[in-house]
């Protein structure tokens, strides 16, 4: 009695074990079900999913149910725009040199399906197109316009990628030459050419210098010289009137004094003052004359002072009588 009891207890006991581990399994394969099946997709990114091998639907951003060992995650793109080096190489440029050239590619993911079927790796293939697109650009032109023409070769370089790109739904948003490194030779030429060409700009900025100061200097003198011309035709205008005012009142004086001279010979005792004053003179005169020279010419009636004294009071009272001097006033002294 007491055997069997305790039989059945085992095979209690037995069945409640068997249940407990089958409801573990089962909440374990429901659990490895759940995370198989359950998907979620972060902000700005798209997973791929294959059903059977078949391309099935594109998962956005959130929580998605997947049907497991069925449905499967192929590809996960990024939607974000890329940045990614290109490789330096090497490019011959029109005139035959060698340079090496990188660069940087921007690009953005837009149609995550094709970037999936479309290309196995697009990233090679637009590093790939992006450097042979590069070197084709490059032969193109000469060694100074690669320097020159950096934004035409990028935008050549986006056009072509752009164009190769939209069947693995990509979009080519920017290419940048980062670095040109032509040869050693070609560097030190470069800046030969450079250092003589500011060397010439330097020379022309000085004899433009030298050329501006001396064309200031002439223009300086120039004034200059107008400037006196100016002040000695003032000077000489100047110098001209004081010279006409003084003729003018040594005339009026003179005139003046010749007028007092004869109204004062019509005075009492007037005429033998101006015969004395002749007398005078005469002999004043006559005596310079003999001191400034050593010929002499002698009146012949030199002994007779006061017949010649005489005869040129005559004159003087005829001189007087034919310009009518009598009546006149003479002028006020200005």
């Amino acid at each position: 009695m007491n055997d069997t009891l305790f039989s059945l207890l085992a095979l209690s006991d037995a069945g409640t074990t068997f249940v407990t581990v089958l409801a573990i399994c089962f909440a374990a394969v429901l659990v490895i079900a759940l995370l198989m099946t359950a998907r979620i997709v972060p902000q700005r990114q798209a997973y791929i999913v294959d059903r059977l091998g078949k391309y099935h639907k594109t998962l956005d951003a959130g929580l998605h149910i997947t049907i497991p060992f069925i449905d499967r995650v192929a590809y996960k793109h990024s939607l974000k725009e890329i940045a990614m080096d290109v490789p330096p190489q090497f490019c011959i440029t029109k005139d035959n040199i060698a340079i090496e050239i990188d660069g940087l590619l921007y690009m953005q993911v837009l149609d995550p399906k094709l970037a999936s079927y479309g290309i196995d790796n697009y990233y090679y293939a637009a590093s790939q197109l992006a450097q042979t697109t590069l070197r084709s650009e490059i032969g193109k032109l000469e060694l100074d316009k690669t320097f020159e023409e950096r934004d035409t070769i990028n935008a050549q370089v986006i056009e072509a990628l752009d164009k190769a790109s939209e069947p693995w739904g990509l979009k080519i948003t920017r290419y940048e030459i980062a670095n040109i490194k032509p040869p050693q030779s070609v560097q030190d030429a470069l800046e030969k050419q450079m250092r003589a060409e500011r060397e010439r700009r330097a020379t022309i900025a000085l004899s433009e210098g030298q050329r501006e100061a001396q064309i200031n200097v002439a223009e300086g003198q120039k004034q200059e010289v107008i400037k006196q011309s100016e002040a000695k035709k003032q000077s000489q205008i100047n110098e001209a009137e004081g010279k006409a005012r003084e003729i003018e009142l040594l005339a009026n004086a003179t005139a003046e004094g010749i007028m007092r001279i004869a109204i004062a010979t019509q005075q009492p005792g007037g005429k033998d003052a101006v015969n004395l004053r002749i007398a005078e003179q005469y002999v004043t005169q006559f005596g310079n004359l003999a001191k400034q020279t050593n010929t002499m010419i002698i009146p012949q009636n030199l002994s007779d002072i006061g017949g010649t004294v005489a005869g040129l009071a005559k004159i003087l009272d005829t001189a007087k009588q034919d310009s009518g001097l009598q009546g006149l006033v003479p002028p006020p002294i200005r």
